[in-house]
């Protein structure tokens, strides 16, 4: 990202932009690094979801899933490739984990390819107690 690249807004996704989160997440679904969502599914995470928005051009998103008030989840995460570098992925894990804090959810935990960027975002393999999630796939996709 140069220094000329438009300034970027962090803020909560409005129903209207379900269509353009569908279609930005589109390449990231077809390289592997997200998995595909349907419209009932995004719109589930329109409550707890954030966009970055440049210029109106939506360059990220992110959303928490809540499942209980113990475990959340942060949904989706992706950046543009033009904006990437820029801080933008941060914001938006540290807007879904301040809604996690205000919903008084206990745990937000990250599946990703990418452990280094959630470990600079103070994720960790561990809580406290060294408790560990395992996971079992039950089907491929």
């Amino acid at each position: 990202m140069s220094d000329a690249t438009p300034s970027v807004s962090i803020r909560s996704v409005r129903s209207e932009d379900l269509r353009a989160i569908a279609t930005f997440i589109e390449p990231f679904v077809a390289i592997g690094k997200l998995l595909p969502r349907t419209a009932q599914e995004l719109e589930d995470l329109v409550l707890h979801g954030f966009v970055a928005e440049s210029e109106g051009r939506i360059v990220g998103f992110a959303a928490l899933e809540i499942y209980s008030p113990k475990m959340s989840e942060i949904r989706s995460l992706a950046v543009a490739a033009d904006f990437r570098g820029a801080g933008i992925g941060k914001q938006l894990v540290q807007r879904c984990v301040e809604r996690a804090c205000e919903r008084q959810v206990l745990e937000v935990m990250a599946i990703t390819s990418n452990d280094e960027f959630f470990k600079q975002c103070g994720f960790d393999f561990t809580l406290p107690g060294e408790k560990k999630a395992l996971f079992l796939q039950t089907r491929d996709l």
